[in-house]
């Protein structure tokens, strides 16, 4: 019963979906499409350089794998025509303002039609670059919430991220509200947007020094580890 209603809630609903490539995302595509054939549309957020890689990726990355298989043996020869209905993919980037969307005219239209946004976009290494963990991970979220919130018809905004955000803790987790700021260190101080100039100081000076472009990336790698000890990890007495 409880599935049914969720179901129930996805029918007649415009989705956008951020990450739509990762493991995840196209869990939640595809049993949207299995479960609630009614659902109105589905509009798919993938990060290329134009619209005809946009559809490209879709159908290698998405469409095209195992994962559908029972949806293309269920609809056959209708299925190309069922996945054209309802699966639109479009281009643009969740680190750049108004998701990368420089089509005016197809950003004002998915405005005034998601109801839902399922952001699931994030990158998951564990030793990135901080200016692109940082564009992404926090900043991209913030990009994603700011679109949702100019959205007529929002009814939910869904962000997922990792089960990493669990920190090092054993056993049954409880769920816990965070404040604004407040991290797993204990922190309440944390301004993401007071962080972003310190890693473009960082990367900055770098840059000013004509450091090559793999000793950038080495270096701002291992300024993203120092922030993370110094602002988050738990167990850090930095």
């Amino acid at each position: 019963m409880e599935l049914d209603n969720v179901a129930k809630f996805f029918q007649g609903k415009t989705i956008l979906v951020t990450g739509a490539t990762g493991f995840l995302a196209k869990v939640f595509i595809e049993k949207i499409l299995r479960l609630q054939l009614n659902v109105n549309k589905l509009y798919l957020l993938l990060r290329t350089s134009n619209d005809k890689f946009a559809t490209q990726r879709l159908e290698d990355e998405i469409i095209s794998t195992e994962l559908f298989r029972i949806l293309r043996d269920k609809w056959g020869s209708k299925f190309d025509a069922l996945i054209s209905s309802k699966v639109i993919a479009v281009e643009g980037d969740i680190s750049s303002e108004n998701l990368g969307l420089e089509d005016s005219k197809l950003r004002e239209e998915m405005r005034k039609e998601i109801e839902i946004v399922v952001n699931s976009a994030a990158t998951t290494c564990f030793n990135e670059r901080y200016d692109v963990a940082l564009g992404i991970n926090t900043f991209g979220a913030f990009n994603v919430l700011n679109f949702g919130k100019k959205c007529d018809k929002i009814k939910l905004f869904l962000h997922i991220s990792t089960a990493y955000v669990c920190g090092e803790k054993t056993g049954i987790i409880l769920e816990k509200r965070f404040y604004m700021g407040e991290t797993l260190k204990g922190r309440h101080n944390i301004n993401i947007f007071e962080e972003k100039i310190t890693m473009e100081q960082q990367l900055a000076q770098l840059q000013y020094h004509g450091a090559p472009d793999q000793a950038i990336t080495s270096s701002m790698k291992e300024f993203g580890l120092e922030r993370f000890f110094f602002l988050f990890h738990p167990d850090s007495k930095l």
